[in-house]
């Protein structure tokens, strides 16, 4: 099958969990936690085991839009990392209410005197926030304070959202860590090699498991049906955000699936008939019908 971006999308369900979802293969998982949470030296993350994600329930509307990982780390404290991949007007909300799966389960656990270990949300967005337009930072980091002093008054529930669209810096201008493995979230699928930079580094790991040609073939398959369903999202989102809020967000999403992601299917299956891949293969990356799509190779 063919692939005309080397590396495939951090931002497609397939993708993000090819690179963190391993639970045989942390080391990624955990350097982007450390470098989130600013851990140093013997405060690294040395293990972390998956749990079980059924525990966080959400709607399947918005399971087309999210994309979570829920863990432990060697210390017992509480993670759910969630690639949100369009906005949602109540996303914080709807993290806070994820946080109390964790504290709930704690509970279950024999006697207890109401210690919890820490919990923290983190949200990776592919959005800007409206409540931080005019913060430059792309990383927030809240815990619950006194709104006089602003002192903390209980450190033990973290919500951390990292806005990846917000990263304006250019490869060369890159600092820290976090500010590359931003940069690689929002733009791995647009880079034609490993940087110099990040050549021996952890997160060139990253860039092998992307890898589109390494992948089995029915890997890359699975990838261009997911990669479909991202491109799906985030044109009926951008054409509803443009065009369909005076007439209502559902009438907006529908027109959005009729003009953006039908242009979208036509230019991916007439880059797949260029390189002569078969009709059914391109009729299952696309969800286009036989019939358009012999149209197209006559054009």
């Amino acid at each position: 099958m063919c692939q005309y971006e080397k590396y495939i999308s951090p931002l497609t369900d397939f993708g993000f969990k090819k690179i963190f979802g391993d639970p045989d293969d942390t080391i990624l998982l955990q350097s982007l936690i450390d470098d989130i949470l600013g851990f140093e030296g013997e405060d690294k993350i040395k293990t972390i085991t998956f749990k079980n994600g059924e525990l966080l329930p959400d709607s399947p509307e918005d399971r087309k839009a999210i994309f979570d990982l829920y863990c432990e780390d060697e210390k017992g404290s509480n993670f759910i990392v969630e690639l949100q991949k369009v906005y949602q007007e109540h996303f914080q909300s709807r993290a806070l209410y994820y946080t109390s799966f964790p504290i709930q389960e704690q509970a279950t656990r024999g006697t207890w005197n109401f210690e919890l270990t820490p919990i923290y949300f983190i949200g990776l967005l592919n959005f800007e926030v409206n409540r931080f337009r005019d913060n430059p930072s792309y990383i927030h980091h809240g815990k619950i304070t006194d709104i006089t002093s602003k002192d903390i008054m209980y450190d033990q529930l973290n919500m951390i959202y990292i806005e990846l669209p917000k990263l304006k810096k250019t490869k060369e201008e890159l600092f820290s860590h976090l500010d590359w493995w931003v940069y690689i979230l929002h733009n791995l699928h647009k880079m034609k090699d490993i940087p110099a930079k990040l050549q021996g580094d952890v997160i060139e790991n990253a860039f092998n498991k992307a890898n589109f040609l390494k992948l089995p073939k029915d890997e890359q398959l699975q990838y261009h049906q997911n990669l479909k369903v991202y491109r799906d999202l985030v044109n009926s989102y951008d054409t509803a955000s443009k065009d369909g809020f005076d007439k209502g967000m559902e009438k907006g999403i529908e027109q959005g699936l009729e003009q953006g992601a039908k242009k979208e299917k036509f230019e991916i299956a007439k880059n797949l008939l260029s390189q002569n891949i078969e009709i059914d293969i391109i009729m299952l990356s696309t969800g286009l019908r036989a019939d358009e799509i012999e149209q197209l190779a006559k054009t």
